[in-house]
């Protein structure tokens, strides 16, 4: 059974730090490149910030350059997202999400997401 179970999320005030982990199982992490999503209310879900699959090569919004860090263990079959001077519009569920494509299908894997919420 697939399983992507995100945690670390939670209240923070701006310009504070968390850092978001998502536990993979029930497939070969190491084959799938990992993403971190987020959607706040009333806003379409936008791509945060995504890591190749030997975890060589990384990719940002513009609104998190500099300020988000994705990273992952293949050994623990997580994808970590250390979010560092958080701002109000960083508020939002974030999902973590696993896909690969093989034989000419996507495969696309979801979990079921982590409130971070910045407010003074």
């Amino acid at each position: 059974q697939v399983q992507l179970v995100e945690s670390g999320g939670g209240l923070v005030q701006p310009g504070g730090s968390l850092r978001l982990s998502c536990a993979a199982s029930g497939f070969t992490f190491s084959s799938y490149a990992m993403s971190w999503y987020r959607q706040a209310p009333g806003k379409e879900r936008e791509l945060v910030a995504a890591i190749t699959r030997p975890g060589g090569n990384t990719n940002y919004a513009d609104s998190v350059k500099g300020r988000f860090t994705i990273s992952r263990d293949n050994a623990e079959n997580t994808v970590y997202l250390q979010m560092n001077s958080l701002k109000p519009e960083d508020t939002a569920v974030y999902y973590c999400s696993a896909d690969r494509l093989f034989l000419g299908r996507t495969y696309t894997y979801w979990g079921q997401g982590t409130q971070v919420t910045v407010s003074s």
